[in-house]
């Protein structure tokens, strides 16, 4: 681990401030960051402490939704009356992922903020645009089981790892942020993570220094709500394919997949075909689908967990 510098953030626009510092970055949990400090992939000479900033509650909103803070713990945002009881698909998520020891440290903006899990990007011996931008990609051409099979793009096929922002992107969230100059935007969730275009090692609409405060939820949405997380082992492991579902008594309802892009992957067109099947959802959301030779069990996969989803959801 390289040598850097750390300080304790007093307040949010302390903190935004000190992060327009040339290699600063913010530390919470520190459950993805401090791993990718070990092995040199995150190299910051400067780190800015945000534990102390009060960010950890779980509100209620004017409008009957939920505002929960940025450093609100995987662990007590999933457990949390009000999650359980209106959000279900969040909870549900939220425990799909990681260990109960990681829970307990992870937070809500480090959650949004999780670094891909793509091979690639961890072995630093290999070219890597998203860790090295300009240096190609070896995911391309490689082994890329794991990886994304829509939304790629010629420089980068790595995938989101999180749980939780699926369930975030089904349920319409908002990411409110605070900048060095102490203004504050909210940011729907469909438009936070970017897509890799020419450039995949920026992965989110955030500028530089700005902070996440919260994230907040609409009024519940009723329904079923289910989270499926298909993998290689039953616990531990990140999803091949995770799929979000929200449903109504009259099969309408909303969907969002995660493994198979760059960001949650949620096509509102998609939403509509939910009482026609299965089948008809898949094509819709995987429609401009480019899957190597091998992941293209992705789609078909996609497509059974989904039919899954839709069972389960009749029989609730």
């Amino acid at each position: 681990m390289k040598a850097f510098t750390y300080e304790r953030a007093k307040d949010p626009v302390a903190a935004a401030r000190a992060a327009t510092r040339p290699g600063a970055k913010f530390l919470a949990g520190g459950t993805n960051l401090l791993d990718l400090m070990k092995i040199e992939v995150e190299t910051p000479t400067h780190l800015i402490d945000v534990q102390d900033l009060k960010l950890d509650r779980i509100e209620k909103t004017e409008d009957g939704g939920l505002r929960i803070g940025a450093l609100v713990t995987n662990t007590a945002l999933s457990a949390d009356e009000r999650v359980r009881r209106d959000y279900g698909v969040l909870s549900r998520a939220i425990a799909a992922g990681a260990s109960g020891q990681l829970r307990n440290k992870a937070t809500t903006a480090g959650n949004l903020l999780q670094r891909t899990r793509c091979p690639y990007f961890y072995d630093t011996n290999m070219a890597c645009n998203k860790r090295k931008p300009g240096s190609g990609c070896s995911a391309i051409g490689g082994y890329s089981r794991q990886l994304a099979v829509v939304g790629t793009s010629g420089q980068c096929i790595a995938t989101n790892p999180s749980d939780m922002n699926v369930a975030m992107r089904v349920l319409d969230a908002v990411v409110e942020t605070v900048n060095p100059q102490g203004q504050t935007r909210a940011i729907p969730i469909a438009d936070f993570h970017r897509l890799p275009g020419d450039t995949p090692h920026i992965e989110t609409v955030l500028q530089p220094g700005e902070l996440i405060t919260s994230v907040t939820l609409p009024r519940p949405l009723g329904g079923t709500h289910i989270y499926e997380k298909v993998r290689d082992r039953a616990s531990y492991a990140f999803a091949l394919i995770s799929v979000a579902a929200v449903v109504q008594k009259d099969g309408s309802g909303r969907v969002a997949v995660g493994g198979v892009a760059h960001k949650p992957w949620r096509v509102e067109a998609a939403d509509a075909q939910l009482p026609a099947g299965a089948k008809a959802v898949t094509a819709r959301l995987l429609a401009d689908a480019r899957p190597t030779e091998h992941n293209a069990f992705k789609v078909p996969l996609v497509e059974r967990t989904i039919a899954a989803v839709i069972s389960q959801a009749r029989t609730a």
